[in-house]
């Protein structure tokens, strides 16, 4: 096949675009270190966009009493103490100076009158630690990120879809990728390659990522590669997802309209949260709240459309237009509905993966030599349940530091090794797929896994569904053999659509099979079954593959963050029968 094909060289490859990536392409930049990153959507309009509500950092401009031990405890005990203790601490006691970076590159932060960084609560946090600046922090973010990236003259495509990592003998060497508009192969060579690829929610039927994006490739990419995967299972069901329209089901309504204090009502008006968490009711852990709202539907205390209310009507219009523009504007655009008069309708959606890649909690290395994972690629931080805000400064954090270790690792070579037999692999796969003329749909095939996932391994799972799931999932794998691929003028999106399958039908058995094995009910890991959280399951989980998984023993919280841990109370954590 006569393709044109693209062979560039650089000492580190950054995939992904997003906070992650931009991040550690500065650290990079910043160094004098060549790198190259490439995204398969445009960098100014990645998921991290997305992020609303705001980072968190213990730099106690509202609250002095709080410290990175405090951050670290609070992170630690919400994940159901599946978090490992050493990526907590990295990621707390430098999270301070993640927004001086932040700052360093011109981030708007919301700020008090006398010029200190405004913070606000988020659930479950002793203090108020999250800075934000309105309802859109992660698109300033990203904003400020490719700025200064744009500043650094940091090389960025934009749409090249990278579906293979190349490695000889253990030792990655590049990427192979095309290009969604014109199909341009790209090959291209690196001392080191970090992905920063994103999670697998979009999995699921109701989601709050978009289209094409989080559809599982991080997983796909790693495993065939030689990494592992940890805690698969392991992902956050944020509450408040829209309900419609259809075209937008999932669509996150900021957690910031909690914290500001909106109140979540079931149908008959009662706010719920009462029955679950009295104390904290709507400033609970996502993923009680998330619980909450799922029982009430499932017994019957939901609307007519299966959702439940989220009320900010009562706030002052001033608040509401200040504090929650986005969510504001959101639902006028999707809904015209105007939220400072009616309340929202919502339903728990996937939200984060709070697995992904195994990596090393120094400098988030894999079982692969020279690759690296950060951002929700990677895994550690978050365990059974993640505080809102992590994950904006985990990006951060690694990625400073492992674009530094990338950097050191790339100078430490003498020569590199690379494979023609590995780089006709990828060629050779993508070749076969732009031969294939079945009957099957890319998209049909997608919806399909998404259907298995929200029916078995949604919010509360059992074993009989698991299992069921699994089935279903080898039929829907066996349909691949019939795909019909047709790039066109518009380009080669249908091509991408067909690694994203192969990815998310990965993602997918390695979800199962670790909810299948983790058999008791832990955070965001509900087990209708095994109703209980058992101490001897404080382990992760780690998936090589079809029906390969170990368990993996986490270290001691160490004790200046233990002693500062609260008991987890799981009184309002009500499993459906």
């Amino acid at each position: 096949m006569n393709v044109p094909e693209r062979r560039l060289s650089t000492p580190v490859l950054v995939i992904g675009t997003g906070g992650a990536g931009l991040r550690a392409s500065i650290e990079l930049a910043e160094r004098g270190v060549g790198v190259l990153a490439v995204g398969k959507r445009p960098r100014t309009d990645a998921h991290t966009t997305l992020a609303a509500g705001g980072i968190n950092a213990a730099l106690g401009t509202m609250d002095p009493e709080d410290s990175w031990r405090q951050h670290a405890a609070d992170t630690i005990k919400e994940s159901y103490l599946l978090a490992h203790p050493e990526v907590v601490r990295i990621v707390t006691e430098n999270a301070a100076r993640g927004i001086d970076d932040l700052v360093r590159y011109g981030m708007p932060f919301a700020r008090e009158a006398d010029g200190r960084i405004s913070q606000r609560f988020f659930g479950a946090h002793t203090w108020r630690r999250t800075a934000f600046s309105g309802d859109y922090t992660g698109l300033e973010i990203q904003r400020t990120l490719v700025h200064r990236a744009t500043e650094l003259a940091v090389p960025i495509l934009d749409t090249v879809y990278i579906t293979r990592l190349l490695v000889r003998d253990n030792v990655v060497f590049g990427a192979y990728g095309f290009d969604l508009n014109d199909g341009t192969r790209y090959v291209i060579h690196a001392d080191a390659v970090i992905l920063a690829t994103g999670g697998h929610t979009r999995i699921w039927r109701r989601t709050s990522s978009r289209r094409d994006e989080n559809t599982g490739d991080t997983f796909r990419l790693a495993v065939l590669a030689g990494a592992r995967v940890r805690d698969p299972e392991l992902v956050q069901f944020h509450p408040s997802g829209l309900l419609e329209p259809d075209d937008a089901a999932g669509t996150l309504v900021s957690e910031a309209a909690r914290g500001e204090g909106g109140h979540l009502l079931n149908a008959r008006g009662e706010r719920f949260m009462r029955r679950y968490d009295p104390e904290r009711m709507e400033l609970s852990t996502r993923d009680r709240v998330a619980l909450a709202a799922f029982t009430e539907i499932r017994e019957g205390r939901g609307t007519a459309k299966g959702g439940v209310w989220l009320d900010v009507s009562h706030l002052p219009r001033e608040t509401i237009m200040e504090r929650l523009p986005r969510v504001h504007q959101t639902l006028l655009e999707l809904q015209m509905l105007d939220i400072t008069e009616k309340p929202i309708e919502i339903a728990p959606t996937a939200h984060y993966s709070m697995g992904g890649v195994w990596v090393r909690p120094e400098d988030h290395s894999t079982d692969v030599e020279g690759l690296y994972a950060i951002g929700e690629a990677a895994s550690g931080l978050h365990g059974a349940n993640r505080l809102g805000g992590n994950s904006l400064i985990e990006l951060l954090v690694y990625g400073r530091i492992t674009g530094a270790a990338a950097a050191s690792y790339s100078a430490s070579l003498s020569a590199q090794q690379r494979s023609s037999w590995a780089v006709e692999e990828a060629r050779r796969e993508i070749d076969e797929l732009l031969t294939r003329d079945g009957r099957e749909n890319v998209r049909v095939l997608q919806r399909g896994v998404r259907d298995i996932m929200t029916e078995h391994a949604g919010v509360v799972r059992d074993e009989t569904g698991l299992l069921k799931g699994l089935a279903e999932l080898d039929a829907v794998e066996e349909r691949f053999a019939d795909l019909g691929i047709h790039p066109d003028i518009a380009g080669y999106q249908d091509l991408a659509h067909a690694f994203d399958v192969k990815g998310t039908a990965l993602a997918a058995r390695a979800t199962l099979e670790a909810a299948l094995e983790r058999r008791e009910t832990r955070g965001c890991h509900n087990r209708s079954d095994y109703p209980a959280l058992d101490p001897d399951l404080r382990v992760n989980l780690v998936w090589a593959g079809p029906g390969k998984i170990e368990r993996e023993e986490l270290p001691p919280v160490p004790e200046e963050i233990a002693s500062l841990m609260r008991e987890v109370d799981t009184s309002g954590h009500k499993l459906v029968e």
